[in-house]
């Protein structure tokens, strides 16, 4: 939980700055601090995806997960509910209106995409926060230039962080405790989640720096089976 709570704190830090300050970063400054944010994305995607012990296991699943989310349309199915979500809850022009726009606005930008449900597994399987740390950067320069044009409502986004992508680590913690007494990264099906997932992160990373964009929400089904396929392969005296 400690990358969720790292999260709360700087959207409130960051919102609070934009309801106090407004907008007053410019255009250039917003870019240059999220190239800096994308290139250490992927260092840090980098890192993880060299831990694996098996590159055919990461191709295999990157691939699989890929058609599986490419089937089910994830990328799209996701943006389809934020647009929905957004237009059903946000409605009128009064004060009220105003600040249901801003929590529905930062709760779907904060909790909807790849980067939080990376970033809470890995928390709650390994303890590991860089990604969650990296997001909640994004989140607090985000929360600053939403808070700035929407209000105090986007501060409000901190109780669906909390219930949502600290639910996702919580249940992560859970699975770990009963995976294994003493989980660690020296579990190969722990290792090859977390080097799958690393791979998923570059794709975020290259995201952030506009260099090129994948539909990386729909390869998500490969960090789930990359520790299946570990499994399957153990089982079966290969692995």
């Amino acid at each position: 939980m400690t990358g969720t709570l790292i999260n709360v704190v700087t959207v409130l830090v960051g919102g609070t700055t934009g309801l106090v300050l407004g907008h007053r970063l410019s255009e250039q400054a917003r870019q240059t601090l999220l190239g800096g944010v994308g290139l250490v994305t992927v260092v840090v995607g980098v890192q993880m995806a060299l831990t694996t012990r098996s590159i055919l296991i990461v191709l295999f699943s990157v691939l699989l997960g890929g058609l599986i989310g490419e089937w089910w349309q994830l990328e799209a199915r996701l943006e389809a509910l934020g647009d929905w979500l957004q237009r059903r809850l946000s409605r009128g022009e009064g004060p009220s209106n105003r600040v249901t726009e801003g929590f529905i606005t930062a709760s779907l930008v904060f909790c909807v995409g790849p980067m939080t449900i990376l970033g809470a597994i890995q928390d709650g399987l390994l303890g590991d926060y860089r990604l969650l740390a990296i997001k909640s950067v994004l989140d607090g320069f985000t929360a600053m230039a939403f808070a700035a044009a929407l209000g105090w409502g986007v501060l409000l986004s901190v109780i669906t962080l909390l219930v949502y992508q600290g639910g996702i680590s919580l249940s992560a913690m859970i699975l770990a405790g009963a995976w294994a007494t003493n989980v660690g990264r020296d579990v190969p099906a722990i290792v090859e989640l977390t080097a799958t997932g690393g791979v998923l992160i570059i794709g975020i990373g290259l995201l952030l720096l506009d260099i090129k964009r994948l539909p990386v929400a729909n390869y998500l089904p490969a960090i789930g089976i990359a520790p299946l396929l570990v499994v399957v392969l153990q089982r079966l005296g290969v692995g």
